[in-house]
């Protein structure tokens, strides 16, 4: 009997010694290969990795914070769709670090790169739509050689400028030559390119293919090959289009994505101390989970008028719309009077002088915008500021912003999120006496 279970086991070893052997052999011939042969059942990433499949993106440099924030939910819903689909895998949307934007110009604070999305938004609470993870934590996770994270692939999502010539659209999804142009990332060796990844210089990707894309986020679908990428970014992910804008699922996503408590506590108590508004009073309380808010008008806000007034950039790209500041003010005095407040609340990017001659124009009424201090600006930096400026307009009796922009279209749907009549939130300041044209009201889906 000891005879018989010494030669089983070494049975077992020699067993244990060939599969080694081969699975070895094998990965390492997957290794070799440039871009992994797809249809070689060999190089199947099933049998080499978990079931975790990761999903990364980027967004056109010069985009704004609160555009990237609508990118997000495109792709929110993409993931939510994949989960459903999919059993088979464990899919994971990756946040792409914070940094550099156009309208962050504190330069005295230090560096405005890679910040984390919990700084801003609750990570639980995204996570209650679908799984989330921040980039230091898919770093630490993820397999690395040599302190280095190497992609499997990434798509170079590209207009197709043709159509826009024409005038013609229909769904495309072609990989196309990347060109020195179009390509920012740059090969260094055999299965690997350098280039911009959020900053960090120790993520690398294996392949890269330029795409031309026209279609809905859904489409990317085709792209993934889970059985053979376990690792997928998207650059210029805001050339794919919503699936389901404006639907429940929509509203789902926006929902979730409520805003670091921190950030609440300190708007909050601005309102409490300099606007005479507290949720209680208001009508505002919502639930501390989302996922339990309910369909209701019912919120009268705070006892000011809350305006966005977009500057810089848009008296030159919207100088069509924008009204001068004296024209602004004589609409927003009307409206005060109208409305019977003294208070007013105004997010703005306007320079000093120009707020400063806005005040001029309402001397009669108090003034107020959000001074940061030095604890809350350094901690929070101006992505957090632009935040807690609109959670504060998002709660006033009345609202007014600015015509086409992003940061005005965000504070409407919390607006919507919150419960307040549509006539409270969906307007816009315009040049002269001009309304301007309708971009809709976009109101919340339960």
């Amino acid at each position: 009997m000891l005879d018989l279970l010494l030669s089983l086991r070494v049975l077992y070893f020699i067993l244990f010694l060939i599969n080694f052997t081969q699975t070895t052999v094998e990965n390492e011939f997957c290794d070799s290969l440039n871009e992994y042969e797809e249809n070689n059942n060999k190089c199947n990433v099933q049998s080499r990795y978990s079931r975790n499949r990761y999903i990364l993106y980027d967004v056109n440099p010069v985009e704004g914070f609160n555009l990237r924030r609508d990118v997000y939910i495109r792709t929110a819903i993409f993931i939510k769709n994949l989960i459903e689909e999919n059993k088979e895998f464990k899919w994971q949307l990756v946040l792409p670090p914070w940094g550099n934007l156009y309208h962050w110009r504190s330069k005295h604070i230090g560096s405005q790169a890679q910040l984390p999305w919990g700084l801003f938004f609750d990570i639980a609470s995204l996570q209650k739509y679908v799984p989330v993870i921040e980039m230091y934590q898919f770093l630490q996770e993820y397999p690395s050689e040599n302190e280095e994270t190497n992609l499997d692939i990434v798509y170079i999502l590209q207009n197709d400028d043709e159509m826009f010539k024409t005038g013609i659209f229909k769904d495309k999804n072609e990989i196309i030559k990347c060109n020195d142009k179009s390509l920012q990332f740059h090969k260094v060796e055999s299965n690997k390119y350098v280039g911009y990844f959020w900053g960090y210089h120790n993520v690398t990707s294996k392949v890269i293919k330029c795409v031309k894309y026209h279609g809905t986020v859904l489409y990317l679908k085709q792209n993934l090959k889970p059985n053979v990428y376990r690792s997928v970014m998207f650059d210029h992910m805001e050339i794919a289009l919503h699936d389901l804008y404006g639907t429940k699922e929509y509203w789902s996503a926006r929902r979730s994505m409520r805003y670091n408590s921190e950030l609440y506590d300190i708007a909050n108590e601005f309102r409490k101390n300099f606007l005479n508004s507290t949720d209680e009073h208001d009508k505002t309380n919502r639930p501390k989970d989302w996922t339990k808010e309910e369909n209701k008008r019912d919120a009268i806000g705070g006892p000011y008028l809350s305006v966005h007034l977009r500057r810089r950039d848009f008296l030159i790209g919207r100088s069509a719309t924008v009204p001068t500041i004296k024209s602004a003010a004589s609409k927003l005095k009307k409206k005060l009077k109208k409305l019977q407040l003294n208070l007013l609340f105004v997010a703005t990017d306007a320079v000093e002088e120009e707020f400063n001659e806005l005040k001029g124009y309402l001397s009669d009424y108090t003034v107020f915008r959000f001074i940061p201090s030095d604890y809350v600006l350094n901690k929070f930096k101006d992505g957090g500021i632009a935040i807690i400026d609109q959670i504060i307009c998002s709660y006033a009796r009345y609202f007014i912003g600015t015509h086409e922009s992003t940061f005005t279209f965000r504070i409407q749907e919390d607006r919507e999120i919150i419960g307040f009549s549509t006539t409270t939130t969906f307007n816009h300041l315009c040049k002269g006496t001009e309304k301007c044209d309708s971009t809709g009201q976009w109101e919340i889906v339960w």
